[in-house]
């Protein structure tokens, strides 16, 4: 079965039987408290901050995005400079990251979309064609933004549509010379930034890799072929992946097919991403779970779902695989609210019930 954000294929009436069977053995047992989560926004809901509910939720970092290529439509003169004219922050970010520090949550913010005049005026899913207009706009963010000390290079790039140019490959298969493009492009520009982001403060923490479990291209087949020109890892502190998955987290799990990386692979993938990007200096980077959701109901990201119980079962247990693993930085979780049709993995219903999940992932 092949499962992955936006794609997760499958028979459903099967799957959901499989689900709630599997459920049923996990137990009601809550998840030890010390794994650290985080959560995608939204800061505002209905005009009303959400960082109360945050707090209650035991959120420790505030998660969103920073679009490069809607803060510079245009080249800045000097793109170091968050106040060149060419930039025009968001407010909600500004806002956010505000009331966040506010709140004592920290925040990561991922760069993500390059502009057409640094991308060969491409659309944004195109990869800078230098570098360093990527590394330049994160110190920039990094200066708009000096309490951010979190920050991951680029979304999902291991998709096509997220980032080019990305050729597809079959799982287990060697890459040739056109598919090696996308992870050599973006080993160069995650080293580069993450060299610039620790030149600016010791206190940066740099997250990439960014790859899900299903995707155009194999989370190991990616991090396989992360290579600087000289054959080198590039450097990054934290291995950011989301494991989204179709089954109920259990490192007793036998791994998922086709080099999938789900919930239950954890540790498989902390041992791989040892191996191919382990450094002298960070030898077996931790890793940062920046998205993770299991929807209630039928929606267009994901082809699966499972009852309200089964979503807050699963995540019982997938938070107490992260408190077993150290090699687990940070849990994320996407979509606290629903919002049918489109996303129905929330924890609180659209129309504003908490669901089952809303308690076990506070820890209660």
């Amino acid at each position: 079965m092949t499962l992955g954000k936006r794609g997760l294929h499958g028979c459903i009436a099967t799957l959901t039987a499989v689900v709630l069977m599997g459920a049923l053995a996990l137990g009601g047992a809550p998840a030890r408290a010390d794994a650290v989560k985080a959560m995608w926004g939204p800061y505002r809901h209905n005009g009303v901050s959400q960082f109360p509910v945050y707090k209650e939720l035991g959120i420790s970092i505030y998660e969103d995005d920073l679009h490069w290529d809607e803060i510079a439509p245009t080249r800045p003169r000097d793109a170091r400079n968050p106040r060149d004219a060419a930039y025009h922050w968001p407010e909600e970010v500004d806002d956010a990251v505000a009331e966040a520090n506010a709140n004592g949550i920290r925040v990561a913010l991922q760069i993500i979309g390059a502009p057409r005049w640094a991308n060969g005026r491409h659309p944004s899913n195109w990869a800078p064609n230098r570098v360093h207009d990527y590394s330049n706009f994160a110190i920039a963010a990094a200066r708009r933004y000096p309490a951010v000390h979190l920050w991951m290079v680029w979304g999902e790039p291991v998709r096509s549509k997220d980032f080019e140019p990305l050729t597809p490959a079959g799982p287990y298969l060697r890459l040739n010379a056109r598919q090696r493009r996308a992870p050599h492009r973006y080993a160069r520009m995650l080293d580069a930034t993450w060299l610039a982001l620790h030149h600016e403060s010791g206190a940066n923490v740099v997250i990439g890799g960014m790859t899900d479990t299903a995707a155009d291209i194999t989370t190991r087949q990616w991090i396989e072929n992360l290579r600087m020109p000289d054959g080198r890892a590039p450097r990054l502190d934290l291995y950011g992946h989301n494991p989204f998955s179709v089954r109920a987290p259990n490192l007793a799990n036998r791994p998922a097919p086709g080099q999938q990386f789900d919930f239950s692979d954890l540790r498989r993938l902390s041992a791989v991403v040892a191996r191919f990007l382990g450094t002298p200096a960070n030898p077996a980077p931790r890793l940062f779970l920046s998205e993770w959701t299991v929807p209630t109901s039928v929606d267009k990201e994901f082809d699966f779902y499972v009852s309200p119980l089964v979503q807050a079962q699963w995540i019982t247990a997938g938070l107490k695989v992260a408190a077993e693993l150290p090699q687990v930085y940070a849990v994320g979780w996407i979509h606290l609210y629903d919002n049918p049709p489109a996303s129905m993995g929330g924890l609180i219903a659209a129309n504003g019930a908490r669901k089952p999940g809303f308690a076990a992932f506070s820890g209660g």
